[in-house]
């Protein structure tokens, strides 16, 4: 993998660094795919920038399998050019591994994954750090908005019964002010549709306003078609978490949108409308287009934007924390650097959801927020415009 060229002066051997993106080629090929072209999109502004440098980006598909994750983490430490893992949608296998990451010093930069554990290592030294949403904050957005946007008094909570909806079942019982578990059902992967429609069925018989969602692109179809199923009188909004704009889900059920079921999910506050993109967004599109002619036509046409708009931004802060790493040496001891160099970044930098004034701190118990970018300002809710795009509300909104 390591190539040479030749200079009029020397021969110089030239460093390849390996990013290994894990995540859900298979499953929810939307969001990896977006996830891939925003750091791709970025690092083709940054190429040039570094001597001797080059940066391969390998794609790693978990199949939303924790284990193959696991062998994934497995594969990057035996690799001797493998710089940093690249997370991707499903929070399960970092929070299950998380003392493995630890214990191994696997950097993990994530872009995704929103399960409060995976920031938030007890270890003397923390290897994750995050631009995406954080679990310990999005529970209590979609409880605000299913109160004061819906009127909903009466929410009932639609778990996946993973760390990741573990996660979000703390956080929400915060934010509900209840410690009921009465309000709140489980689901597993893979729920089929005559399933989802007992669950449904026994819900509404609570006589619930809403459902609290947390659950991907492949549960959230059925969930969706047996709300439509339901008698019009029966019917009640869906409150969700962002992972159905993971996979194929708004093609399965547009029509249900369309004219039977409420639906609205939360996002990072961004303008995904072009009118209302900022210059560097307009940029990166270009890019972008440029880059992925037969797959990105523009950020308004992605399923899975935050991907993209996550990625692009983390990846401006992975190469304003290298240009202080010597590229030299046992690859563990320029981990290890790239890892200080995240906590110190000072210059602000400017980023497709905001700018970075210091994306990250040192971590500690007292101070668990300082792997996580951002925060509850920076979570809004959206909803699907008719063609498939996302509409992001401000929070002042609906």
């Amino acid at each position: 993998m390591v190539s040479l060229f030749i200079t009029s002066h020397a021969i110089a051997q030239k460093r390849v660094f390996n990013i290994y993106h894990d995540s859900d080629y298979s499953n929810h090929a939307e969001s990896a795919n977006a996830m891939k072209m925003g750091f791709l999109t970025a690092l083709s502004q940054y190429e040039n920038e570094f001597n001797n440098v080059e940066f391969n980006f390998i794609e790693k598909d978990h199949r939303g399998n924790s284990n193959r994750s696991l062998l994934h983490m497995k594969q990057f430490l035996a690799d001797p050019n493998a710089l940093f893992m690249l997370g991707g949608l499903h929070s399960p296998p970092y929070i299950k591994y998380k003392q493995f990451i630890s214990k191994n010093e696997v950097l993990l930069l994530v872009s995704w994954a929103a399960g409060g554990p995976i920031t938030r290592h007890a270890e003397p030294t923390n290897w994750v750090f995050r631009v995406s949403v954080d679990d310990t904050k999005a529970g209590y957005r979609i409880v605000s908005f299913a109160r004061d946007q819906l009127g909903c008094e009466q929410p009932h909570m639609l778990l996946e019964q993973t760390p990741w909806g573990k996660s979000n079942h703390t956080t929400m019982r915060k934010a509900l002010g209840s410690e009921n578990d009465s309000v709140v059902t489980w689901f597993s992967w893979n729920t089929k549709l005559n399933q989802a429609k007992i669950m449904l069925r026994d819900i509404t018989s609570t006589r619930a306003e809403c459902i609290l969602f947390v659950g991907n692109a492949v549960e959230g179809k059925q969930f969706v078609d047996a709300m439509a199923a339901l008698p019009a009188d029966q019917r009640v909004p869906i409150v969700s978490h962002w992972g159905i704009t993971g996979g194929d889900f708004f093609n399965h059920v547009k029509q249900h949108l369309a004219t039977d079921v409420k639906l609205n999910f939360i996002q990072t506050c961004f303008a995904i409308e072009p009118q209302n993109q900022s210059p560097l967004a307009k940029q990166a599109a270009i890019t972008a287009t440029k880059l992925f002619p037969n797959k990105f036509t523009g950020l308004e046409n992605l399923s899975a934007p935050a991907g993209f708009i996550h990625s692009f931004d983390f990846a401006k802060i992975f190469f304003t924390a290298f240009t202080n790493v010597k590229p030299e040496g046992d690859i563990s001891d320029i981990r290890l650097s790239l890892r200080n160099e995240l906590e110190r970044i000072k210059n602000p930098i400017t980023g497709l959801i905001k700018t970075y004034e210091q994306p990250f701190s040192q971590w500690s118990p007292a101070q668990a927020d300082a792997h996580d970018a951002l925060g509850l300002e920076h979570l809004c809710m959206a909803e699907y415009k008719e063609n498939g795009g996302i509409r992001v509300f401000n929070n002042k909104e609906r």
